[in-house]
């Protein structure tokens, strides 16, 4: 069965944000792609969809629970709150 994550986001300072991530991403091995109010991380990970955060808005993605991917897109999204605020749930 599927697993999923559901967030909202309100990213402050999202440069600082966009810089964070890119390197984070860069140090996992996974993609960053970038536009003007969201990022995209693509993972290496089989059954998990790319996590795309908006500067403010909701979200979700489904991780399947597949591990490290899972365990990151946690961590990445927790790391939101020291750029703004984050929620999240799962299910």
């Amino acid at each position: 069965m599927g697993h999923t994550v559901y967030y909202s986001t309100r990213i402050e300072r999202w440069n600082e944000f966009r810089e964070f991530l890119e390197n984070v991403c860069e140090g996992l091995g996974f993609h960053f792609l970038e536009g003007e109010d969201a990022v995209i991380v693509l993972p290496e990970c089989h059954g998990v969809e790319p996590l795309e955060i908006k500067k403010n808005g909701e979200g979700f993605v489904k991780t399947n629970l597949v591990e490290p991917c899972h365990s990151v897109y946690l961590l990445v999204l927790h790391s939101v709150s020291s750029f703004g605020s984050v929620e999240l749930w799962e299910d």
